[in-house]
């Protein structure tokens, strides 16, 4: 157990998408006047934690273990997977959730078995992606060499 906890590969992702959650909450709540706590378990938002965490690891991969290994090429290569997905495929579901919400609205007003709403807020725009994955790489940047 004493090696989990110090596993810097392990940690620091997970701290840093603990530090992305906690932002989206704060600029949710500053954004809309009120504080959601959902946030912290929400998917979408700013920052993309997604990109938070793969930027992390790669980066702290970096640092451990150095930027020759193989560890770190695939550590790269799952990032830009990731933060492709995060911004490409799940932000086109989100978009075609919304319309589907629409369709639903003006077909089956009032109808009971329509009143379920897709979730519309799943996917990142190209900033939010760039801002969790810069957030990520500064993150394990400051925890590796403060440590």
């Amino acid at each position: 157990m004493e090696s989990v906890l110090s596993n810097k590969v392990l940690l620091i992702p997970a701290g840093a998408w603990f530090v992305a959650q906690v932002l989206k909450v704060i600029i949710s709540s500053i954004r809309d006047g009120r504080l959601d706590l959902s946030y912290m378990v929400s998917m979408g938002g700013m920052p993309s934690s997604h990109a938070t965490v793969v930027s992390s690891l790669a980066t702290t991969i970096a640092v451990v273990d150095g930027m020759d290994t193989p560890l770190f090429a695939v550590a790269v290569f799952f990032a830009i997977v990731v933060m492709y997905d995060a911004a490409g495929v799940r932000q086109t579901v989100s978009s075609q959730s919304a319309m589907l919400n629409r369709i639903l609205d003006e077909l089956f007003k009032g109808s009971p078995a329509f009143e379920e709403r897709l979730r519309e807020l799943i996917g990142h725009s190209y900033l939010q992606v760039i801002a969790g994955a810069t957030l990520g790489i500064i993150i394990a940047l400051l925890w590796t060499w403060a440590s």
